[in-house]
C-alpha cells in the first residue's frame, strides 16, 4: 500500500481521523494498523456508523444479551455499547494525545439527536456521557443548530470537550466558534483555566450533492471546497483575533476547525477530491474508511488552503449567479441533517430492539 499521502498530510500538520468504529475493527488490529501505518490520529461516530456496526455482526450479541438480563433497553443499551468501543479506540489514541500536549487523539460520541431542541437535556446528558467514558481525549458531539449554541456553551463551561457537529457555513461556524468563546470567557471570569478542547465540524459533500442538478457542469464538485475555504478564513481570522489571543495569553487552545462528510459522492469525480483539495495545517479531515485507503492508495497532496481563501469568492459568486440561495441552503442542510440525525437514531434503536428480541 502507498502510504505516502497520508504521512505528507501528518507532516504539513492536519490530522487524519477516521470516520468509523465498529468492534470487528478493534478486534482485528485493523484501526491499530491504520495508526501505525496510515498517520491515522482520531476517530468520529455517528448513529448510522453504530447502526451499521450492531445490525451487521454478531459482535455485540453477548453484550446485548447481557444488558438484556439486566433489564437495559433503548438509549441505556445503546450508550453502554458505544462507550465501551470508544474507550478501546481511545486508549489506542492515547499516545497521540499525550505526544500532541492533549491536542490530537480524539474520539467522539454523539448525544441523542432527540434531545435537539431541548437545551438543558442535551447539557446534562454530555456531561453523564463524558464522565461515563472517563477518558481526557473523548469529545461529546453537539449539533451546532440555533439550539444546540446555548448546550455548547454551557458545556465547554463546564469542561466538557465538545465535536460542534451540522455545521455547513462560515456564519454557522462563526456562531458556533462565538458559543465556544463565551464558554471559555466565563470560565476565565469564573477563575477556572480556559484549556477546554473543540472541533467545529464543517460538513462538505452534501453542498455539491444539494446543488448538482441546479449548477452548470463546470460548477459541479466545487461548492464544497468554495465554503471551505471561506470558513478556514473565518478559522483563521478568528484565531489571531484580539478576542481569542487574550484566551490564549490565559492558556486556552484553538477549537480545531474539523472537515467532516468528506466522501465523494459523485462517481465521476475524484474519491479523493475533499482531502487532496482541504490541506490545512491546524485543522482536522475525519474520513470514511473507503476514502481513507484510496487516499492511502492514490492520494495527493500538492497544496495548502490559501489563507485569504483564494478562489472562494469567485466559486460562491459563480454559484449566485447560477441562482443558487447560499444562506438558503445551507439552513436547509443543516435541518436536513438534524432530521436526518433523528432518523438514523431511530433506525438505531430500532436495530437493537430487533436483536435483543431475536436473542432473547
Amino acid at each position: 500500500m502507498h502510504i505516502a499521502a497520508p504521512q505528507a498530510l501528518h507532516q504539513l500538520g492536519q490530522s487524519l481521523w477516521l470516520d468509523n468504529i465498529s468492534r470487528g475493527l478493534l478486534d482485528s488490529g485493523t484501526l491499530k494498523r491504520y495508526i501505525d501505518e496510515l498517520s491515522v490520529t482520531g476517530l468520529t461516530s455517528n448513529p448510522t456508523i453504530f447502526n451499521n456496526a450492531i445490525s451487521r455482526s454478531s459482535n455485540y450479541d453477548a453484550d446485548i444479551r447481557r444488558q438484556l438480563d439486566q433489564g437495559a433497553t433503548g438509549e441505556d443499551m445503546f450508550f453502554d455499547i458505544a462507550i465501551q468501543d470508544l474507550r478501546r479506540a481511545a486508549d489506542l489514541f492515547a499516545p497521540v494525545h499525550a505526544s500532541t500536549a492533549t491536542v490530537d487523539g480524539y474520539v467522539s460520541l454523539e448525544v441523542s439527536p432527540l434531545l435537539a431542541y431541548d437545551t438543558g437535556a442535551t447539557i446534562a446528558q454530555a456531561e453523564m456521557l463524558h464522565a461515563k467514558a472517563n477518558r481526557p481525549n473523548f469529545f461529546i458531539k453537539i449539533p451546532g443548530t440555533a439550539e444546540g449554541l446555548a448546550a455548547i456553551e454551557e458545556s465547554i463551561f463546564a469542561g466538557v470537550p465538545v465535536n460542534v457537529t451540522l455545521l455547513f457555513s462560515a456564519q454557522q461556524y462563526s456562531a458556533a466558534a462565538d458559543a465556544y468563546l463565551k464558554g471559555l470567557e466565563r470560565r476565565v471570569d469564573a477563575g477556572l483555566l480556559p484549556d477546554v478542547r473543540s472541533v467545529a465540524s464543517l460538513f462538505i459533500s452534501r453542498w455539491d450533492v444539494a446543488v448538482a442538478k441546479n449548477v452548470p457542469v463546470e460548477l459541479r464538485n466545487t461548492l464544497g471546497i468554495a465554503v471551505s475555504k471561506q470558513t478556514y478564513k473565518a478559522y483563521r481570522d478568528l484565531m489571531e483575533s484580539d478576542r481569542f489571543q487574550r484566551l490564549v495569553n490565559l492558556g486556552a487552545r484553538p477549537q480545531r476547525l474539523l472537515f467532516a462528510s468528506t466522501g465523494t459522492k459523485d462517481e465521476g469525480a475524484s474519491d479523493t477530491l475533499y482531502i487532496s483539495g482541504l490541506v490545512a495545517p491546524n485543522t482536522v479531515n475525519t474520513t470514511p474508511e473507503k476514502t481513507l485507503l484510496a487516499f492511502a492508495d492514490h492520494g495527493t497532496v500538492t497544496q495548502t488552503l490559501a489563507r485569504d481563501s483564494g478562489d472562494a469568492e469567485r466559486v460562491l459568486r459563480a454559484h449566485t449567479e447560477a441562482g443558487v440561495d447560499l444562506t438558503a441552503v445551507a439552513r436547509q442542510l443543516q435541518t436536513d441533517g438534524a432530521t436526518g440525525f433523528v432518523d438514523s437514531w431511530n433506525e438505531l434503536l430500532k436495530a437493537i430492539d430487533e436483536k435483543g428480541k431475536a436473542l432473547a
